[in-house]
């Protein structure tokens, strides 16, 4: 919106007139009504998906876009304008963006490394954030994202969006209400397919458009290479942490969704790059460097979590979905699923078996639109929203602990309470990073 446009709205003379006659809709056949001023940094194929929601609850007007891709941030540009008459200024840098445009919402759904810096500095600029998962890449960083939620005020919703998802909502209160009986233990996982030994793929010049440099921002600047942008760079440990950090912090947040036990206390893991290989990083190419096989366990006061996947192997023989939770309880098996909703199977044949159907959103089969409506709701009610960053941070710590523990190859003891690794300098020196200059990490 522009100055003279803001003044004219603003004065005394003419603001009901104004309202009626110069507001365009939020979406083409809709009336605008009061729409929070939004941005989104991070215009890939998943910051898309939020933004779109952000657009169909005709409660947010998009002012800026933002991303170091040119060639993403403008097809996203066009892509929006084919759901709104809104038109977002563009921008290479995020400090630019919340500098002139001040807005009241900012989605970031940026790679992992960048999630901290971006979601601090939002809400220091006055922003409520919607900030995608695993929130950040180091444990430290998470615990200065809750303090800058909390010292700010402002509401910072995390894209664990099963917590909103009608299926999963449901089967936590049947594994509350103990139907299930006492759970022992809890078995999460997510097996892909995949081939067999991994080759480096050649790297390149950066492509135009591309702020390279910008893109590494506080992670290492590895030479570029297309297996990273776009889309690959989960599987590379600069910028994320492989399956466990993207895929596990949904189900380790199902399992202290569940629980009343906040942590671990204890975390071990193991697995390697047993088909794909050593990994490469030289001059001439790159593969990535995630564990195509870990599993990882976490022993709790009252019960064991294991978590396994591999990105091999894919076939029709594990009978269910190959994502999601088995809770194993004294009264039978219950499997809390993503697109084929939860079953409940009885112990030793008693009764009969019970499901539940998932309701999935088009186009991706997620509840983005329903974690939406519940990030706006918590800014209009002034309270925290049901992904909250707390709650996220402590789901992304499991999974960065289970990383941590294969990167040392040995077991932890975890203080949830201090958050650090008790009797071991080596692991609690690993729980931040150092930032590449210019960068400064959170503290």
């Amino acid at each position: 919106m522009s100055a003279t446009r803001r003044e004219f709205l603003h004065s005394s003379l003419a603001v009901g007139v104004a309202a009626a006659a110069l507001a365009a809709p939020a979406v083409h056949g809709q009336e605008k009504a009061k729409r929070y001023r939004t941005a989104l940094i991070g215009t890939g194929w998943w910051g898309m998906n939020i933004l779109g929601e952000a657009v169909a609850s005709n409660e947010c007007e998009v002012v800026a876009m933002c991303d170091v891709d040119e060639s993403q941030l403008n097809a996203a540009g066009e892509k929006l304008s084919a759901k709104t008459s809104d038109q977002p200024k563009r921008y290479g840098d995020f400090r630019e963006l919340l500098d002139r445009e001040k807005p009241e919402i900012c989605i970031v759904g940026t790679p992992d490394h960048w999630h901290p810096l971006i979601m601090i500095a939002a809400v220091k600029a006055g922003a409520n954030v919607y900030v995608e998962k695993p929130i950040g890449h180091t444990i430290r960083e998470g615990r200065a994202m809750v303090r800058a939620a909390r010292d700010t005020g402002k509401v910072v919703q995390v894209g664990t969006h099963r917590r909103v998802s009608p299926h999963n909502v449901s089967g936590m209160e049947f594994l509350k209400s103990g139907k299930a009986g006492k759970i022992g233990m809890v078995r999460a996982f997510v097996h892909n397919g995949g081939n067999g030994p991994e080759q480096p793929r050649p790297n390149e010049e950066p492509p135009q458009g591309l702020n390279w440099d910008m893109w590494c921002g506080p992670g290492p600047k590895r030479p570029y290479n297309p297996a990273i942008h776009p889309k690959g760079f989960r599987n590379f440990l600069d910028y994320a942490n492989g399956t466990l950090g993207d895929w596990g912090i949904h189900w380790m947040d199902q399992i202290l969704w569940w629980t009343d036990e906040k942590w671990p206390k204890r975390i071990s893991s193991t697995g390697g790059r047993h088909i794909k290989g050593p990994a490469v990083n030289n001059a001439k190419g790159q593969t990535t460097d995630a564990p195509d096989t870990q599993v990882a366990q976490f022993e709790f006061e009252s019960f064991t979590a294991v978590w396994e996947h591999r990105q091999y192997a894919a076939n029709t023989a594990e009978k269910g979905e190959n994502v999601g939770c088995y809770f194993y309880g004294t009264n039978g098996t219950f499997h809390q699923a993503w697109q084929k909703g939860w079953t409940f199977y009885p112990a030793g044949g008693r009764g009969q078996e019970q499901h539940q159907n998932p309701q999935l959103n088009a186009p991706d089969n997620q509840n983005i639109k329903e974690l939406f409506a519940d990030f706006l709701g918590a800014i209009k009610e002034k309270r925290r929203s049901k992904c909250d960053i707390e709650i996220a941070h402590r789901s992304t710590n499991m999974s960065l602990l289970g990383m941590l523990s294969l990167k040392l190859g040995r077991s932890l003891n975890w203080d949830g309470d201090k958050e650090l690794v008790i009797g071991d300098d080596e692991a609690n020196k690993l729980l931040s990073r150092e930032y590449r200059k210019p960068w400064e990490y959170p503290t």
